[in-house]
């Protein structure tokens, strides 16, 4: 026996004998329950449940055996327990008229053990509600006390009055500790008690906690499934006689439907896909809402415009009745009933014809042979539902008898049928290969029924056409196919469900492309249902098939006061142009200020730049504007960075893309977009990335003597005066530019903006010298930019150095802006002794250096006093050159 100390080792036949597992009790059990996920066991007694944990005993490589561990004594007081259910660690339990759930949690709050100590909790809710048990010893034959109903969800139901505490029992450091309980739900029921007789009957019965696993459904990315099963969500269901109640437990506890039967009920059974329930004579089968809640939990996009799901709150229904008679049990096993009956012999009723199938009776009455002595009538029925393809096709067929009347009772009916093959793909591990391709292709058939009934019912759920044809895989050329649905009279109308999926789809620019009959039957309808919509719908991709006389008839006829003219006309340019009337698109682009057709175009990006199979394509209409008006299509590109209808990635590849150019050659209307976008600050733009975008730009350009493609839309005086990152450039920049007469005239202006945003306030000068290096200063071009960052960063005696051997001529305009403030110091120690050696040397510039020097020496003279100024005169020096400037210098003092 497993559980005993067994001497002798295990041998091979043990294999094929029974093996009996003992687990002593203190108390009588009273009720048992068997997780389904893990297998173990729990067992109700009066003030306790005692769970037995399983696990798996190796005695060899090749053998293992079963055993039970009591790992765990939950103790409860006031409720004694008729009926329990366990499931991962959460726990029903339900005396005749109580029920409670409770969840184990695995993680310690606290370092403490857990021992047993029994909780006194001085509750609001006294069993008896405030009358003392001497009153009811007293008055019990004269009074009947009732509690009142109570439901207590979440944390308040722990004010039930119901204690529980745990007892720690486990030996085996791999079973599973529960250190503390978390309380769910408390539900009390009041006895009936109109009849004024108190009845045996009325008692609760049926505890079930049905679990559902994470298993991809099919509206779910996953491309992976875990082989492991990941609980998803878990609902508990009890019945009164008359009533049941299906609650969702896990992340809420919320009452989810409620179950009225036509009779009396005896027992009832939970399922993924249904509830069964039987009363003395009837087995009744009614749909269920868990797998609605359990595709909401399970998949984050439900209830988007991407993916639907009937809703939870919708009405349950009765699918059918079948007699059998004497029902006495059922449970059930995948998609089997089993039932039990007994016949009385002598209240045998008529036969009746059955009903339209949903249960098959696979098994016939499958009859006991007893003895004579034995009790006769008994019977095992073993019952197969019917196929969930097959119900679905019967619910499908019965559905379209509502098709034409437009009632709510055809969506009721399909969403049933919806949720009917949902559950059924929930639950996969009872599915073959074969099922579960059939299911899932009535899964899209009845999202796209769905679809058909919100598109052509005006109802304030009208939007779920958009999931649900989404979910159905249908082309929107198909959708269209089935949107035939002529009036009464002949005339049509279209419902705002349909115009909705279609605006919304051609809104997302799908990579379908629509025929010209069927871009005409769309156009048709938005004029009959949305006119204000045609200028949108005629810019989407998906119609670029449409006859362009045929849009501008529609568009002709849209009375514009009521919606944007500038919108209306930018569309007819646009069909103008496509149809090839250049005069009529002429006259239409001159209607509205350039200002307007920008608001145009941020109305409606798609009359520019569309993406087809993720690429972005510019339109015949930018095209155009490219080689006629390219201000206005700069300005509307940048209207539409500022409203973020394009990102600035998009932005760089439509012009790269608009003018034809390889991915690593720069078209100059991107370096004037960039311009205006430094000009117009956009908060979302790198300053330092731009910056480098358009430095890089200015360099290659100089560096390869490149001039620009197309005249440049600013010039660096205007970007001077609109912009403050663009500074004035330095008067000495000036001179030395000026020293070169053959300076080329056609890249002057990248060299200004360059050297303007060297002397801008914000540019980081750090972050261009490594891309200098193609800049070569052989070219005064060159030399500028090099001496000007240099001087950015401080280097002053290198400038002045470079600039005595290339450029005299532009030293003391250098040194009189350059050289100020704590930098002063350079003109002695540094510009005269420099000037004074080059002036010695002579030379073909000794002119030049004689020049510099005298204006070197009246600056000095100024700042420094007599015997300072005589320390820093060179000491071979020509006495009289230098005496006018001593005689300044001492005299200036009293001159002041």
């Amino acid at each position: 026996m497993v559980g005993h100390k067994v001497e002798a080792p295990f041998s091979d036949t043990f294999r094929d004998q029974m093996s009996i597992i003992e687990m002593p009790l203190s108390e009588a059990p009273l009720c048992i329950s068997c997780c389904p996920v893990k297998g173990d066991l729990l067992v109700g007694c009066t003030n306790k449940l005692v769970l037995f944990s399983l696990k798996y005993q190796i005695i060899s490589e090749e053998f293992s055996i079963l055993d039970f561990e009591r790992s765990l004594i939950i103790h409860i007081d006031n409720i004694v327990p008729v009926e329990i259910s366990f499931c991962v660690g959460y726990v029903a339990l339900m005396s005749d008229l109580e029920v409670l759930i409770v969840k184990l949690e695995s993680d310690p709050k606290t370092g403490e053990s857990v021992n047993y100590q029994p909780l006194k909790i001085n509750n609001p809710l006294k069993r008896t509600e405030g009358i003392s048990n001497e009153t009811l010893q007293l008055d019990s034959d004269d009074f009947v006390i009732c509690q009142k109903p109570v439901e207590l969800l979440g944390e308040k139901s722990s004010q039930s009055g119901v204690s529980v505490t745990l007892e720690s029992t486990g030996l085996d450091d791999k079973t599973i500790k529960y250190y503390h309980v978390q309380h769910l739900l408390y539900k009390r029921f009041a006895p009936d008690i109109s009849s004024l007789v108190l009845s045996d009957d009325i008692k609760l019965h049926s505890l079930q906690l049905l679990p559902i696993y994470q298993t991809g459904s099919p509206t779910s990315d996953r491309k992976k499934l875990s082989q492991e099963k990941e609980l998803l969500s878990l609902f508990c269901f009890f019945s009164l006689p008359h009533v049941g109640y299906l609650y969702m437990v896990v992340k809420s506890v919320e009452l989810m439907s409620v179950y009225q039967y036509p009779e009396k009920s005896q027992q009832a059974v939970l399922t993924p896909q249904f509830l069964h329930v039987i009363t003395s004579n009837n087995l009744q089968c009614f749909t269920v809402r868990c797998s609605a809640a359990a595709a909401r939990e399970e998949d984050p996009y439900v209830d988007t415009t991407l993916k639907a799901c009937p809703p939870v709150s919708m009405d349950v229904c009765a699918l059918r009745i079948q007699l059998f008679i004497g029902l006495k049990a059922i449970c059930h096993f995948k998609n089997h009933i089993i039932l039990l009956t007994k016949a009385d012999p002598e209240a045998i009723p008529e036969r009746r014809e059955p009903p339209k199938r949903l249960l098959s009776r696979k098994g016939t009455n499958v009859k006991f042979k007893t003895p004579p002595v034995a009790e006769a009538g008994w019977n095992l029925y073993i019952v197969d539902t019917i196929s969930p393809v097959q119900l679905y096709k019967e619910m499908v067929d019965y559905s379209n008898t509502y098709k034409t009347a437009k009632t709510q009772s055809c969506i009721h009916l399909l969403s049933e049928a919806h949720l009917l093959v949902r559950a059924a793909l929930m639950d996969a591990s009872q599915l073959e290969p074969g099922e579960k391709a059939e299911l899932l292709e009535a899964f899209k058939e009845s999202c796209g029924h769905l679809g058909d009934c919100y598109s052509r019912l005006d109802t304030q759920y009208s939007h779920l056409a958009l999931p649900y044809y989404k979910m159905s895989g249908l082309s929107m050329a198909e959708v269209l196919t089935r949107a035939d649905w002529p009036l009464e009279d002949g005339s049509q109308k279209y419902e705002r469900g349909l115009i909705f999926y279609i605006n919304h789809s051609l809104d997302e620019n799908l990579d379908e492309e629509l025929s010209e009959e069927l871009a005409a039957k769309v156009v048709q309808m938005f004029h009959m249902a949305e006119p204000k919509q045609l200028p949108h719908i005629l810019c989407s991709p998906s119609m670029k098939n449409i006859n362009p006389v045929t849009a501008m008839n529609y568009l002709s006829k849209l009375d514009t006061s009521g919606f944007s003219s500038i919108l209306v006309t930018l569309t007819k340019a646009a069909m103008a142009l496509k149809m090839g009337d250049l005069d009529r698109h002429r006259n239409e682009m001159k209607s509205h200020p350039e200002m307007k057709l920008v608001c145009g175009f941020i109305l409606e990006p798609r009359l520019l730049i569309q993406q087809r199979r993720g690429q972005i394509i510019p339109t015949e209409l930018a095209v155009q504007l490219k080689d006629t008006q390219p201000g206005l299509l700069v300005a509307s590109v940048l209207g539409l960075q500022k409203n973020n209808k394009i990102g600035i990635e998009e932005a760089d590849s439509f012009f790269k893309v608009l003018c034809g150019k390889e991915k690593d050659t720069i078209p100059q209307l991107l370096v004037d977009l960039w311009e205006a976008q430094l000009v117009a600050g956009l908060p979302d733009v790198v300053l330092q990335e731009l910056f480098f975008k358009l430095t890089s730009q200015y360099i290659w350009r100089l560096s390869k003597m490149q001039p620009p493609d197309t005249i440049p839309l600013r010039t660096s005086e205007d970007l001077i005066n609109a912009c403050s990152h663009y500074g004035l450039i330095y008067p000495w920049v000036n001179v030395l530019i000026s020293s070169d007469s053959l300076a080329d005239k056609s890249y002057t202006e990248d060299l200004s903006k360059l050297q303007s945003l060297i002397c801008g306030p914000s540019f980081d000068i750090a972050s261009i010298i490594p891309f200098l290096e193609p800049l070569s200063e052989d070219t005064i071009a060159g030399l500028s930019v090099h001496v000007l960052c240099r001087t950015r960063l401080k280097e002053y005696e290198q400038c002045i150095d470079t600039l005595l051997e290339r450029c005299p001529e532009a030293i003391i305009p250098y040194a009189n802006h350059e050289l100020k403030e704590e930098n002063r110091t350079l003109w002695w120690k540094k510009l005269l002794p420099e000037l004074c050696h080059r002036v010695k040397c002579g030379g073909e510039k000794g002119q030049l250096y004689l020049s510099s020097l005298k204006e070197t020496l009246s600056v000095v003279a100024v700042e420094l006093e007599l015997r300072d100024f005589l320390n820093v005169l060179p000491e071979d020096g020509t006495a009289a050159f230098f005496l006018p400037y001593l005689l300044y210098c001492s005299r200036k003092k009293s001159l002041t």
